[in-house]
């Protein structure tokens, strides 16, 4: 798909791996929405890019109507915002119902609800992609320290491959590891020289940028998953892998 001209919406786009994201598509020339919950850090971004800047809470479906309503005919849809809720609450099963609740909504709820609203303006428009950014922490079967977390994007994960015979619309699915953003550095100068020298070396966002841009502009590619693991290459997932 050609990306010059486009309308390219990046949730979680006003800093971190979503503004790299948001700063590769404006360079292959699309017109690039940024949408994100800090307003003035996200209408600094889409200054910066010559975008448009829309506010949206992915966890709330009155919000991300409104951002898939304003972003127009849209052809690109990256769905990138995630994380944790409220980083200072406590996990599963220790958490209330109200706070993994919106761990869910945030990282799988939300994606699912705009990629919906998403694929009437995309087929009007002639095709559209959407390209889900996922984390390793929906892969596997070992313990893991934010099961609503890791449950959402495996969640995800799965939404991706299940709309791999969608009609008009191709979506696939980034995966990565560990990224190399201002929290992930703050955690590296944290460590000990023994720790850091075990730590695996994260992955620069713009590898990740790179691999969306891939997605995006490649059409014979629909309901795939790439996996950045540390220190290895990057792996597309067998669509017949079985476990």
């Amino acid at each position: 798909m050609e990306l010059r001209g486009s309308i390219a919406v990046v949730t979680g786009a006003a800093a971190g791996t979503g503004r790299v994201i948001a700063q590769r598509l404006a360079a292959e020339g699309a017109d690039v929405v940024v949408a994100d919950v800090d307003r003035p850090a996200g209408e600094a971004v889409a200054r910066e890019l010559g975008g448009r800047f829309v506010a949206v809470d992915m966890r709330d479906p009155a919000s991300v109507e409104r951002l898939i309503e304003q972003a127009g005919p849209l052809r690109v849809l990256v769905n990138n915002a995630g994380g944790f809720a409220d980083p200072a609450a406590a996990h599963f099963p220790d958490s209330d119902p109200a706070g993994w609740g919106a761990t869910l909504d945030l990282n799988l709820r939300g994606p699912m609800l705009a990629t919906q609203l998403a694929l009437a303006p995309m087929r009007a428009a002639g095709g559209g992609t959407v390209v889900n950014i996922a984390s390793s922490a929906g892969l596997g079967f070992g313990a893991y320290a934010a099961p609503e977390y890791g449950a959402a994007k495996a969640g995800l994960i799965r939404v991706t491959t299940s709309l791999a015979e969608l009609d008009g619309v191709r979506v696939n699915c980034v995966v990565p590891d560990w990224i190399l953003t201002d929290r992930a550095r703050g955690e590296l100068a944290a460590m000990t020289p023994e720790q850091r020298a075990a730590a695996p070396e994260p992955r620069p966002p713009e590898e990740i940028a790179r691999a969306v841009v891939e997605f995006a502009q490649d059409d014979s590619l629909r309901g795939r998953v790439l996996v950045l693991w540390p220190g290895e290459p990057a792996r597309l997932l067998d669509p017949e892998l079985r476990l």
